[in-house]
């Protein structure tokens, strides 16, 4: 098998049945191997994926005794397809028609690993739009392990997904891959894959940019929300910050190119939004943990990063009332709930 598809899902079963329809209808589609890995949803996937099986019995479903966390299940999920390659493809996402087809034709060239773009939806009334990933123009191969070569790479990068952080915009090379054990120290970060690549760069990747849109980003469904917003730009502060420092030292050239992308794909509005949730929420959003971040956001010296931290300190958080009055209206909402459902636990 050439090319596989490894789809990590967790109760993703009102997602799952519309991603599968856009990958079987692929020209190609017959020549790949698409496997769904379950990491032991409590929703009905079971049966969801039961029933898309009796319509499409090539799609094999194995479902997981336990959750591994993001980061273990994507792992198992590769290590549970056959091809020379795998695309580790979201659960809630919609292939673009013709995609497969030149992923396939792309993996012929050989690299070890290819990154295409994606559409992102902005919003009601503007749609969806090409998501950049590097800049500048064209289709661009690099050989990672090349110190020029890579900070070249590092350089033209847009935002996080350069560094892999959208699972779905990738296709890996199994030998590759397979190359260093899962990231210990990553494990629980939502970032172990990232890391993986990161490791292998010194040791030779070489990567295939590919400036074409191959699958539709869901809008309706960040799964990394979970733990409310401060949590959430932790994960990509904290964790990027760490992986850079970890393989290539803080004061490199790599590491000083991932803290520019994290920060300029955050922005200093995520932050006063950050503000404004933690002076409505408190219990769930540490306003301790959102400064730390903004000083490790902006630590980098410069005239635009002392801007940068001036209006942090100074912006009051509800401030974004003004700014996006229909944001502020939700999260007010569910702070309400989630004290409601706080009180209601408390009494019994």
């Amino acid at each position: 098998m050439r090319l596989s598809i490894a789809i990590p899902i967790y109760n993703f079963a009102d997602f799952i049945v519309e991603t599968l329809d856009s990958i079987v209808a692929q020209d190609g589609a017959d020549e790949v191997e698409i496997v769904v890995v379950d990491g032991a949803s409590t929703d009905s996937t079971p049966q969801v994926m039961a029933d898309y099986q009796t319509r499409y019995p090539r799609v094999r479903y194995e479902r997981l005794a336990a959750k591994g966390g993001i980061d273990r299940d994507m792992a198992t999920a590769f290590a549970l397809t056959s091809g020379d390659y795998c695309w580790l493809f979201s659960g809630d996402d919609i292939m673009r028609p013709g995609a497969l087809r030149r992923a396939l034709q792309e993996i012929e060239s050989g690299c070890d690993i290819y990154l295409s773009q994606h559409m992102e939806f902005l919003g009601k009334g503007r749609g969806f739009t090409p998501w950049p990933v590097l800049n500048g123009e064209g289709a661009r191969t690099f050989e990672l392990s090349d110190a020029a070569q890579r900070q070249a790479y590092f350089a033209s990068a847009a935002n996080t997904e350069a560094f892999f952080s959208f699972m779905g915009g990738m296709i890996n090379r199994r030998a590759s891959w397979d190359r260093v054990p899962f990231p210990e120290a990553f494990d629980r970060s939502c970032w172990a894959h990232a890391a993986r690549l990161f490791e292998l760069m010194p040791k030779g990747l070489k990567l295939r940019f590919v400036p074409e849109c191959w699958q539709d980003r869901r809008p309706d469904n960040d799964s990394f929300m979970g733990g409310g917003l401060v949590k959430r730009l932790a994960l990509s502060i904290d964790g990027y910050n760490k992986i850079a420092d970890t393989f290539f030292g803080h004061d490199s050239v790599e590491a000083f190119h991932v803290r520019r992308v994290v920060r300029d794909e955050i922005g200093i509005g995520s932050l006063i939004m950050g503000k404004y949730v933690c002076a409505l929420d408190p219990e769930i959003e540490s306003r301790e943990t959102l400064d730390r971040l903004a000083a490790k956001m902006y630590g980098d010296f410069s005239l635009k990063n002392l801007h940068a931290r001036f209006l942090y300190a100074t912006t009051p958080g509800d401030r974004i009332r003004r700014w996006d009055p229909e944001w502020s209206a939700k999260e007010e909402k569910k702070a309400m709930m989630r004290r409601q459902q706080r009180a209601a636990q408390a009494k019994g």
